[in-house]
């Protein structure tokens, strides 16, 4: 069995990791009783993560969002990934956020292990990127709609197409797409009972999003893929 400080930090990487957890499937991935899961989860309260939790059967427990922001936990992959992802936000098509994403990063590399700024600098440096220009989107309008892909929460859009018109869309958000210098988002058309793309930079949305829905198959096991053989179609 983990140590309590290596089974706490176990314990927080996985309610990272998606939104619910049950007692049972905590208790199941660190190898530990129910009664053990509960003092732990009072600990990470204690340090200042606001765990939520719902009883009885259907019941569990959620990461939160709290009146701070508590440390973030992540893998060598992780970080990297939000390096990489930090410095590309500084000059890319979002935005709004290129100081801000400066500023994370000056933060994120002073704790970066030697081995993982290597890789992050080797792979910066070594990457091509040709500017384009084109539309941008809102960061707070990327966000929201992964949130909604997160939540599996319908979201409600004005949607203006190709001819310049817009109209109501009603759609159930799978994942967003970059592709070149735009962002797509892949959902099932309420309306056309179909998948559909939105091109991210004409999504105007609506306030409160719609109610939840359970997940469906997406179009293709690689979504990006399939974005990309349909938008050639539609070329």
């Amino acid at each position: 069995m983990l140590d309590t400080s290596a089974r706490l930090l176990r314990l927080l990487s996985l309610l990272q990791s998606r939104r619910d957890w049950s007692g049972a499937d905590l208790a199941e991935r660190l190898g530990i009783g129910h009664r053990t899961v509960r003092r732990d989860i009072e600990r990470l309260r204690a340090l200042g993560y606001p765990v939520h939790s719902t009883p009885g059967v259907a019941g569990g427990y959620r990461l939160g969002a709290g009146a701070r922001l508590p440390p973030l936990l992540l893998d060598d992959e992780e970080a990297v990934a939000v390096a990489l992802g930090l410095r590309t936000a500084a000059g890319g098509t979002v935005t709004g956020i290129e100081e801000t994403s400066l500023r994370a990063l000056a933060k994120l590399e002073q704790v970066l292990p030697e081995r993982l700024r290597r890789r992050v600098n080797t792979l910066q440096t070594h990457t091509v990127r040709v500017n384009r220009d084109g539309p941008t989107v809102d960061a707070d309008v990327l966000s929201r709609m992964a949130a909604a892909c997160r939540d599996r929460e319908q979201l409600r859009f004005d949607y203006t197409g190709q001819n310049g018109e817009s109209a109501l869309r009603g759609a159930e958000p799978h994942s967003l797409v970059a592709r070149g210098n735009r962002w797509y988002l892949v959902a099932w058309d309420a309306d056309r009972r179909d998948w559909r793309t939105f091109r991210a930079d004409r999504i105007r949305l609506r306030t409160p999003n719609g109610p939840r829905f359970a997940p469906r198959e997406p179009p293709a096991p690689d979504v990006a893929a399939w974005l990309q053989h349909r938008l050639a179609h539609e070329m």
